[in-house]
């Protein structure tokens, strides 16, 4: 007994020895993109993915390659499963029926019309399906979240990253342009907050645009858009399911073992603690600020597993699908809002 821990013991440290050369560089990196972002501005995961990237050939160092890999995955995940500290059910529950309703067929609705179109265009359907999720419903995190359970080939890294670079400049261009639409089209304060919460894609631009409007404003945002960070939940599980019987694009018998991601379930284990009161708000402050992080380190790592000539590569047909996208999510909101007199 005491030879099988000890070995295990050993086992471990050897572990975390052959993980901390890239992990804390991965780290050291992350720290640059956040004082960056606090000290000029800007989106901190962008900054984390291009910083990254700038350094890509250190992930082919033996001494780093782990570390690297460690923080892409299993950090990744661990950062996506602490995102449920951000949301509890009374506050989604809060919005009333309308904001409800509305995202509730918003968010599938983007990702079906991003299917068909990526098809037409000549996508494969993981790549249609990833965009549309990051679009639909958070951004650059649904984006990480949905590629976890996506499957997997040689392109799969480098449609993430080019997906995350893409949505997060989509997004920043909407915080600036969509409060000027909705003041344009004389809205009412409850009508501009769940309009910028459906449609802004990242939720730092949505806090952004709806308090740049008034505190009512960002408040209805802010709450809308938690609403579609929730939508992570049952889309990731629906996306879970069709991934196991998915193989590079093609139906293949059903996997076997667990299709519910572990990451997936810490999620909404959270969500429920957090809806019961029993995470006190300094410690989910303090879970929201390390998933923040989390996420930084693996945008770091993925960029290092990666190069600005690859993302080039990628070529215009993604980008197109995605402005698409955006531009669908943006008309099917308004166009509802309008006819529901909201």
């Amino acid at each position: 007994m005491g030879t099988v821990l000890a070995q295990n013991a050993k086992g471990l440290a050897e572990k975390i020895r052959a993980i901390m050369p890239g992990f804390a560089l991965c780290l050291v990196i992350g720290l640059a993109a956040a004082f960056v972002s606090e000290h000029y501005g800007g989106p901190v995961i962008l900054y984390a993915l291009l910083m990254g990237m700038a350094l890509n050939y250190l992930s082919s160092d033996g001494k780093c390659a782990a570390g690297i890999q460690f923080s892409a995955k299993t950090v990744l995940r661990f950062g996506i499963a602490l995102l449920g500290a951000r949301i509890t059910v009374e506050q989604l529950l809060s919005l009333g029926l309308t904001p409800i309703v509305l995202v509730l067929v918003a968010v599938p609705a983007t990702i079906g019309f991003g299917y068909l179109l990526g098809r037409k265009l000549g996508l494969k359907p993981a790549n249609a399906i990833l965009t549309g999720s990051s679009v639909g419903i958070c951004g650059a995190s649904a984006a990480i979240a949905v590629s976890a359970v996506l499957p997997q080939d040689k392109e799969s890294e480098k449609n993430l990253l080019f997906t995350v670079v893409t949505v997060t400049a989509l997004s920043t261009v909407a915080m600036i342009l969509y409060p000027f639409i909705v003041s344009l089209f004389n809205f009412s304060p409850e009508a501009s907050g769940v309009f910028l919460g459906a449609t802004i894609h990242d939720v730092a631009q949505v806090v952004g645009a709806g308090y740049l409007i008034s505190d009512e404003v960002g408040d209805i945002a802010t709450f809308t858009k938690l609403l579609r960070v929730a939508m992570l939940v049952p889309v990731v599980l629906v996306i879970a399911i069709i991934s196991a019987r998915y193989l590079r694009g093609e139906f293949v018998e059903p996997k076997k073992g667990a299709v519910l991601p572990l990451f997936l379930v810490g999620f909404v284990l959270i969500v429920l603690l957090n809806s019961f009161g029993v995470i006190p708000k300094p410690v989910a402050g303090l879970i929201v600020e390390t998933s923040r992080w989390c996420l930084v380190l693996a945008m770091v790592a993925l960029g290092m597993k990666s190069s600005f000539k690859e993302l080039a590569a990628v070529g215009w047909r993604p980008l197109a699908l995605m402005v698409s996208e955006t531009l669908f999510i943006a008309m099917l909101v308004s166009v509802s809002l309008w006819v529901i007199g909201y």
